[in-house]
Parts: structure tokens; sequence; C-alpha cells
């Protein structure tokens, strides 16, 4: 579902600049160039209305935080939700609003420490596999951004994405950390912060499918 276009959007984001990451340019050089002071850093890929990114921060202060979203007005909905609590939480967040593919124009190699795709769009159509997120394709580029022995976390509402992303990591060579069919009953759910959809499938039943995987070291980084 498209999201209705929101009013005054662009000066809406305008006013949350503070946590808008806006010289892109320099995270190539400096990749934490907009935190106070360095922390490992981690990314969210598709952000949302900004839940997990916000309870992540707050619950991890020793880590810094970079949201993405490609759609400039659901980061305007996760930049407001944001700089509302940020009295309640640690400076360690930040927003960028871009597409995944441009990641590597962005960040320098082996600068960031783990990735989370949270709720990704299932593409569900045969056709359209290589525009999910967890496609051998995203993955090597994944695997460049990260630090040796980087760490991908998962989750999604959608068995065929879950089903087909499986097979894409195991066959890329991804080490699991641990898999699970339905996160919020099993052990690995202690910690979890929820989604905005997370919240809402979970909500009426529906099971949460997640992964936590290690990526291989390359020959030439041991």
């Amino acid at each position: 579902m498209r999201m209705r276009k929101k009013k005054n959007g662009a000066a809406r984001i305008e006013a949350c600049r503070e946590l808008l990451i806006t010289e892109v340019e320099r995270l190539k050089e400096e990749p934490g160039y907009a935190f106070s002071c360095k922390r490992p850093l981690h990314l969210e890929i598709g952000c949302g209305k900004g839940s997990f990114a916000c309870g992540m921060a707050n619950a991890h202060p020793d880590v810094n935080f970079i949201a993405m979203e490609k759609v400039p007005d659901v980061a305007c909905l996760a930049l407001e939700k944001a700089k509302k609590s940020s009295e309640e939480r640690n400076d360690n967040l930040r927003f960028l609003i871009g597409d995944a593919k441009n990641l590597l124009e962005w960040f320098p190699k082996g600068s960031i420490d783990c990735i989370y795709l949270n709720f990704s769009d299932p593409w569900p159509k045969s056709g359209h596999a290589k525009r999910r997120l967890t496609y051998h394709t995203f993955l090597a580029l994944y695997q460049e951004l990260l630090v040796p022995n980087g760490i991908l976390v998962f989750k999604t509402d959608n068995e065929g994405l879950f089903d087909f992303s499986i097979e894409e990591f195991a066959a890329f060579g991804l080490e699991s950390e641990w898999i699970t069919r339905d996160l919020h009953n099993s052990e690995h759910n202690e910690g979890n912060v929820m989604t905005e959809y997370e919240t809402l499938f979970s909500s009426k039943g529906q099971p949460i499918y997640a992964a936590c995987l290690r990526f291989p070291i390359k020959e030439n980084e041991e």
C-alpha cells in the first residue's frame, strides 16, 4: 500500500534536521561523523516509522544507530518520533533517506558492525526476486559494508520470503547464530525490540520468522 503524501513533508523533515544525515558524501570518509563519539555502528535498512530504531537506540547506549528509509514521507514520521523521544534516549540515533542499492557509494567498506532487515518488502512475484533485500547480490553488498564476521539480523512475517532468504543465506555461506519460525515464543525473544508491523502482526497471532547470521571471513581478510 502506497502511503499518502504527507502535508508539508519537506518542512517537517527540515524541522528534524539535527537527526538527519544530510552530508552523505562525508560518510565515505567519516561514517560516524554525525555522532558525538565513536561507537560500534549499526544500520537498519528500511526503518519504517522508527519504532525499532528508537527502541534500539534507547536500549543500547553503547552503539550508534543509522536508520535508513527510502520513502521520504515514511522517514518524516520516523524523524518526528525520534525527535519527540529525544529527551528520553541517548544521542546515538541518526536517519538517512536513501535506497539500499546505493550503500557502497556512501559507506566505506568494513565500517558497519551489524545490519538489520525488518519486515522488508517480500516482492512475492518470482520475477521480482532480485529486488528482495535478502537476494544474494544484496548479501554481497552487505558483506562489503560489514566488518569481518559482521552480523545480519532478519525479521519478517512472510513465510515465503523467509524460506527464500534462508536458502539465499545458506548458498552465500552465512553462518547461523540462530533461526526461529516463532520468535516471540522462542528463547531469542529476550531483548527483542518490535517494529510497528511486528506489533500489528503478532497481535493477530501471526508468527514472526527471524534469523541472526554471521558473514564468513573472506580469505583476504584473514
